[in-house]
């Protein structure tokens, strides 16, 4: 009998090709393969022969570490190795028999190289080495009519046949073997080149491809299956193995599941939400009847599967209704009667939209059918029978296009007079600390338009009607064709003859690629069409989302794609698996907003935006955004589409998957010729324009994608003059829409999250969907007030920013400089054979902190870039910020760039829009502003501060005639951009003949004193520490940063009396900003290492600070911070104590995430859980992994949930304290903006 290993299923380590053409000699070698024929005696006899081939070696043991690896590699790598299984290996066997061939598994003997060697020779047929194997065998039981193999005729065969270089073990009863000692020395001296020569060049990547020598044989087997033979009858070993695999695995899963029964509620309940997105984008794409398929199939499947009834989850009714609703358009009666039977036989009832859809069906049929009315009777009484009437299908129902007026016309065919009543929406607030704002809420059936309490509308005066659709056409027309172009704000010279040059190349490549991509798109996508119309039919697959959009708008996105890799930074990139997110997410993005344009929303948007501004121009309604969208969604229901329909957000599974094809296609279609930039060169040279590497972070290697350099220089060489982003990435140029629902708000058209999660959770996301829709009012409607208000961009100061930023940056005024100004690292003046280990140690270090400062500097350069394209786009327009909320309800700008929440080179770009006269007060609180924001007077009272700024009135002044080129004055604050934004508009007040009249747009700030404290000290009753953050009346403001850092000095002090080394270097150097971030950060949870580098930031930016000494100062200073703080704060750190141990006990004892409600309203879940296993999607790219984390069945990470539940709910008080503000000042018409503690408004409206 013989053993054979195929190659393909060896360790991931044993084997790897170098691609050097002057070494390919070295690779020829002979392999072992396996033929039958059939001898006259009817007997089949198994030859085996020896042939001419290409083998490589088994061994390695390198150390060497390489960022680029080949492709094999790289895809053996992406499997996790296995377990070490030290028991008995076993392998296949091939029994032929005269009627049949079969396959069974048998106990092997591992033989080495060198045994093979003389195995070859004849020398390891001794009885004693037979005796040896034959203790190591198993009995292997074979039918009467199997037969043994006696012989093996090994002879010589020239010519390549096969393709496959499997590895023979032979067994006993050999008699000779036919081969030449000329051709047995060949072999073993080219099997010997090539070991030598893969032990000094392949690649292992990390420990674990680093083996022992004397455990290489075991992992070579590492994939084979290790169960043994099965006896006819014997099924104990089988039911062993199962046990303990079982065991193991419910072990495992009991870790990160709170119980099996969990588990599967897990799989039910995301298989659920995978089959709603999947039958969606069938229906959308026309593929009704593989949803169809699908959907039963994983019916019948858990039906079989688990013994049991079909779980809830798929049970759902929202599922069945995708495909009424698909097959209604159809007009398909059959099939909506045959989905109708499987609900009945499931005992699933039909609700309203069920009834909706079959009546749709009907609608579609033309009037001439004589089982019309028929039909029509009777699914109207069977509705009757469920307690649903027709004016419950039409008022609980959703439509789209013409859906509605077709069900009405039905309706009134049974009944004449039927006119449907909607259930009007609930508009007042259901919270005791908001129920206030109730007292001028008009009744719905309130048709009156000027009313009491109007002033809400006076942050959001100034514009007609027509402006107004004028700026929604120009943003809806944005959002349709998905991007926003703006010109770059990078100064360039004019273009030379190279860069006219590049640009020409480049845009040739561009329309080269385009082809190509999609050629290869469909390709790729009729490739797939076919093996899942025959494997993956049945299942969730991948095909129908590539269908979603066309071909020409897919090459599109992996254009912009292109070019986004191509600019990317030289030291970082995202990973791979971001990479497939970000472009699966755009597809997306795109997607629904082309249905939205198909279904009628759109129009819709177009019907009720119109009204909206009609209110929004006379400013006579007590409603708030979202109490008149409300109003106006139900005052217009009786046509047209549905606005309230939420958009089926795909699984991450999903995303990745649509990522990861188009990805395939960019790495493997992109090419680009290499010889382009070679002006005498005639013959093109073409490669892939991308390439993959591997970089470690943290334990793990992380695989990321770099563009060629030729296309790096190409794209650099082209200074290319636009930017291009994602339109909801940038400002609307129109007032959002109102959040009046979860799901509805923000962009016009593209899609809005109402609250950032993390992928894995959807607990609080259900808990939101559960509750009282006027529960989320407050949060919904503080939102709204939020995105009201008006901006635009502060023209003179965004021209002096630019001016500096194209000279080069100044890193002291907070300008980001470009990488390239760095200057390198020195050299050490010494050959490198005279380094000591400790110079080149020095030099390793600095080429690093080099590398990575560049990295950093690049990063910044390009996030100013970013911002300062789009304001100088904006320069001339109004803008809006639709905002949104984290998982905690800290609210957030939806735009990343261009924003008030940024640095402060960001906040002094942005004004309001609306104007309001100074006042009486307004030209002090102006010039009090200015002081603030220097940090020169923090301990001083009002009057002195205001005393103060008479004095430095001419520095003032000069600051803003002369800002780069005079005394610089407010270069020296600790918000230089912002003091100088102040001093410009102070001098043209200043100088206006009547201040109090003066028409100013400037906002001014009141900022919360160390925010975090102050609630701690009100919990806590803590008067004390209540005093130190203000929250009691004082004539001289408490600054609690520099009274911590007066108890820090003193500390310090007496160390350095009593000698201490680091005390006495950091005299003089104990500031108020070097500790700041740290007081801040501590009641949020900051551990000591994050304020170690806290302070160690800051310590780098003082010149005089010696730098060798940083990372020992922040130790000492971060030690003698908390002790300080302690000392300041006792009930701050006795309530947080408190509030660590219960969620420590809610999280271990429980097993139960941390959640809690807000004040007002809004459910919070912490999304911190154990798995952390990365979704996965099937590496074949046709069929999606149906299943995904979701923090609800699994357990909580208690070390997460206990150090994150004081933070988090500090944090949660505090955006309910900023909402409560943010309501109560648009009720009083007040214009109110926030930065978290920060509130904005204008100088005529402060306290």
């Amino acid at each position: 009998m013989y053993r054979i290993l195929n190659i393909k299923s060896l360790s991931r380590t044993n084997y790897l090709l170098t691609n050097s053409t002057n070494r390919r000699h070295y690779f020829q070698n002979y392999q072992f393969t396996q033929f039958f024929t059939q001898n006259s005696d009817n007997n089949t006899v198994l030859t085996k022969r020896l042939e001419n081939s290409s083998i490589i070696p088994v061994k390695t043991s390198t150390t060497r570490k390489y960022s680029t690896l080949s492709e094999k590699l790289l895809d053996t790598l992406r499997k996790k190795r296995r377990k070490l299984n030290r028991n008995q290996k076993f392998t296949e066997l091939l029994q032929v028999t005269q009627s049949s061939t079969t396959q069974t598994k048998t106990p092997i003997k591992k033989l080495k190289a060198k045994k093979l060697s003389d195995f070859i020779q004849n020398k390891t047929t001794s009885a004693a080495a037979v005796e040896q194997q034959e203790e190591n065998s198993t009995a292997v039981a074979t039918s009467p009519n199997s037969m043994e193999y006696k012989k093996y005729n090994i002879e010589m065969l020239d010519g390549n046949q096969f393709e496959e270089a499997p590895i023979v073990f032979v067994g006993k009863n050999v008699e000779h073997l036919q081969l030449t000692k000329e051709k047995l020395h060949e072999m073993l001296e080219s099997y010997q080149m090539t070991k030598e020569l893969n032990e000094s060049e392949v690649t292992v990547l990390e420990s674990e491809c680093l083996e022992q020598p004397e455990e290489f044989e075991e992992e070579i087997l590492n994939e084979i299956d290790t169960k043994p033979l099965q006896l006819p009858g014997n099924d104990s070993s089988k039911s062993t193995t199962t046990n303990s695999t079982t065991t193991k695995k419910n072990s495992r899963n009991q870790k990160y599941y709170k119980s099996i029964e969990m588990e599967r509620l897990e799989k039910v309940k995301s298989l659920s939400i995978s089959l709603s997105s999947y039958l969606d984008v069938c229906v959308a794409t026309g593929m009704i009847n593989r949803g169809l398929i699908t959907l039963l199939q994983y019916r019948y499947k858990f039906s079989d599967s688990y013994k049991s009834p079909i779980p809830p989850a798929l049970k759902d009714i929202n599922l069945y209704n995708t495909l009424l609703l698909g097959y209604a358009e159809r007009g398909s009666l059959n099939k909506v009667d045959e989905i109708c039977e499987i609900l009945a036989e499931d005992k699933i009832p039909l609700n309203p939209q069920s009834f909706a859809a079959i009546f749709i069906c009907l609608g579609r049929l033309p009037l001439s059918n004589e089982n019309l009315l028929k039909n029509l009777k009777y699914y109207s009484d069977k509705a009757a029978e469920q307690g649903i009437s027709l004016n419950d299908i039409v008022d609980k129902s959703n439509f789209i296009n013409d859906q509605r007026e077709t069900v009405l016309n039905l309706f009134q065919m049974l009944d004449a007079n039927f006119k449907p009543e909607y259930t009007p929406p609930k508009l007042t607030y259901s919270n005791k600390l908001l129920n206030n704002l109730n007292k001028h809420v008009q009744p719905m059936s309130n048709n009156s338009t000027a009313c009491e309490g109007s002033e809400i509308m006076n942050a959001k005066k100034g514009f007609t009607r027509q402006q107004l659709e004028d700026m929604a056409k120009t943003q809806l027309e944005n959002e349709l064709k998905g991007y926003l172009t703006v010109k770059n704000i990078e100064k360039f010279s004019e273009p030379t003859a190279n860069v006219k040059i590049f640009r020409k190349k480049l845009q040739e490549f561009t329309e080269m690629w385009k082809k190509q991509i999609i050629a290869g798109f469909i390709r790729d996508l009729n490739t797939q069409r076919l093996q899942c119309e025959s494997k993956y039919k049945r299942s969730i697959n991948l095909f129908p989302y590539l269908k979603v959009l066309s071909a020409e708008q897919f090459a599109d996105i992996v254009i912009d794609e292109i070019r986004t890799l191509s600019e990317g930074s030289e030291t970082y990139s995202p990973t791979m698996r971001m990479l497939y997110k970000e472009i699966g997410l755009k597809v997306q993005n795109r997607y629904h907003i082309q249905q939205k344009h198909k279904n009628g929303v759109l129009e819709k948007m177009n019907e009720i935006y119109s009204l909206y501004s009609d209110h929004l121009e006379k400013c006579e309604s007590s409603d708030n955004s979202r109490q008149m969208w409300q109003r106006l969604l139900h005052e217009n229901r009786d046509e047209g589409a549905s606005m309230n329909i939420a958009d089926r957000s795909w699984p991450i599974t999903a995303v990745v998957g649509v990522g990861r094809f188009l990805y395939n296609i960019l790495m493997h279609d992109v090419k680009i010729d290499v010889n382009v930039l070679h002006v005498k060169s005639k013959h093109p040279n073409m490669l892939s324009a991308f390439y993959t590497l591997f970089r470690n972070q943290g334990r793990v290697m992380k695989e990321e994608i770099k563009p060629h350099p030729v296309l790096a220089r190409l794209y650099r060489g082209s200074q290319q003059d636009t930017l291009k982003f994602e339109v909801n990435m940038v400002p609307m140029l129109c007032p959002p829409q109102p959040w009046s629902t979860i799901v509805n708000g923000g962009y016009l058209l593209a899609k809005s999250d109402l609250i950032r999660l993390p992928l894995q959770a959807h607990q609080q996301w259900d808990k939101i969907q559960k509750s009282d829709p006027s529960d989320l009012f407050p949060a919904l409607d503080s939102l709204n007030q939020l995105a009201s208000i008006p901006w635009k961009v502060n023209t003179e100061i965004l021209d002096i920013v630019l001016e500096v930023f194209n000279s080069g940056g100044n890193s002291k005024l907070d300008v980001p400089q470009p990488s390239s100004s760095l200057k390198p690292p020195a050299d050490i003046q010494k050959p490198d054979g005279e380094l000591t280990k400790q110079e080149k140690y020095l030099m390793f270090r600095d080429k690093l902190m080099h590398r990575r400062r560049q990295g950093e500097m690049h990063s910044l350069w390009c996030d100013a870039l970013y911002r300062l394209s789009l304001a100088n786009h904006y320069r001339d327009k109004v803008f809006w910020l639709p905002h949104n909320m984290d998982f905690r309800g800290r609210v957030y700008p939806i735009p990343p760039h261009l924003n008030h929440l940024g640095s402060d080179l960001a906040r002094c770009l942005l004004i309001f829009h609306q104007a309001k006269p100074l006042g009486i007060d307004g030209f002090s609180w102006l010039k009090l502003h200015c002081i603030n924001l220097t940090g020169f007077m923090k301990k001083r009272s009002i009057r002195e501060r205001l005393l103060y700024a008479e004095e430095v009135m001419d520095d003032i002044l000069d600051s803003a005639d002369r800002p780069l080129t005079g005394k610089m004055w407010w270069a020296e604050s600790d918000e230089p951009w912002q003091t100088l934004a102040c001093c410009i508009e102070i001098a043209k007040v200043h100088r206006c003949p009547d201040p109090e009249k003066y028409m100013c747009s400037f906002p001014i700030h009141q900022d919360g004193s160390c925010n975090g404290l102050q609630h701690y000290a009100a919990l806590g009753r803590d008067t004390a520490g209540a005093f130190s953050v203000n929250l009691t009346p004082s004539e001289y403001p408490q600054d609690v940063y520099a009274a911590v850092g007066n108890l820090v000095e003193t500390t310090r002090q007496n160390d350095e009396n009593n000698g201490v080394k680091i005390a006495k270097i950091l005299n003089g150097f104990v500031q108020r900003k070097v500790i700041k971030q740290t007081i801040m950060t501590t009641v949020y949870g900051v551990t000591k290492y994050g304020a170690k580098l806290q302070i160690a930031k800051q310590l780098k930016y003082l010149d005089e600070f010696p730098k060798e000494y940083v990372w020992q100062a922040s130790n000492y200073l971060t030690a003698k911070t908390f002790d300080s703080l302690r000392e300041m704060f006792t009930s701050a750190k006795e309530i947080q104590d408190w509030f660590t141990e219960c969620a420590k006990n809610i999280s271990s004892v429980c097993g139960e995430h941390v959640e809690w409600i807000t004040p007002l309203g809004l459910p919070i879940v912490q999304p911190y859980n154990r798995f952390t296993k990365p979704f996965m999607t099937n590496m074949s790219h046709k069929k999606v992994e149906p299943h995904f984390q979701m923090d609800a069945y699994e357990r909580p990470n208690t070390m997460k949930q206990k150090n994150a539940f004081p933070p988090n709910y500090i944090h949660s008080l505090d955006s309910c304290h900023m909402m409560l503000t943010s309501l109560n000042c648009e009720k009083a018409g007040l214009t109110f903006v926030s930065v978290h503690d920060c509130f904005w408004t204008h100088a005529c409206t402060v306290p």
